[in-house]
């Protein structure tokens, strides 16, 4: 992740995408876009002119998310997590801004998902433990509901 150029910030990014522009170095601006979780085609189209910005916040906010999906390749729940992260980064223009600072991560967000989880089990009655099939006396879960998580992932991200 983020090997060749390094985590920036929306700013960052659209400078060194400027300088390589500048440069000439369109091979360096496809790397530079697919390391950032940008599409390829967006970075021909900045390089032939065709826009102006290399990648807007939102844009960015996204392409960072994407990589750091991929490396974690998360499963189940975690999948619909990463959903409202999305969905709610798409949203909120401050925390596209957040995504892509150095100090906040995928799987840092998560991680505070999963905390408050675990703060906040609850035990299943009997009757669904028992229409389970499972044979445990007491059996807890704790998973917040879509408001509760998308409160945690704006107190994370530090968005509105």
């Amino acid at each position: 992740m983020f090997e060749k150029f390094g985590n920036m910030t929306t700013e960052e990014l659209n400078k060194a995408a400027a300088g390589l522009k500048e440069e000439g170095d369109i091979q360096s601006l496809k790397t530079l876009a697919l390391e950032n979780g940008l599409d390829e085609m967006d970075a021909e189209d900045y390089a032939d002119g065709l826009t102006e910005e290399f990648a807007s916040p939102l844009m960015a906010a996204l392409g960072k998310l994407k990589v750091e999906e991929e490396a974690l390749k998360p499963e189940g729940i975690l999948n619909d997590w990463i959903g409202y992260i999305r969905f709610q980064v798409s949203q909120d223009p401050d925390m596209q801004i957040a995504v892509r600072e150095n100090n906040k991560t995928l799987a840092g967000c998560i991680g505070a998902i999963l905390k408050w989880a675990f703060a906040n089990q609850w035990t299943v009655p009997q009757e669904i433990i028992k229409a389970a099939g499972v044979s445990a006396s007491r059996v807890t879960l704790g998973e917040p509901d879509m408001r509760q998580a998308k409160s945690i992932i704006a107190e994370y991200y530090g968005g509105r």
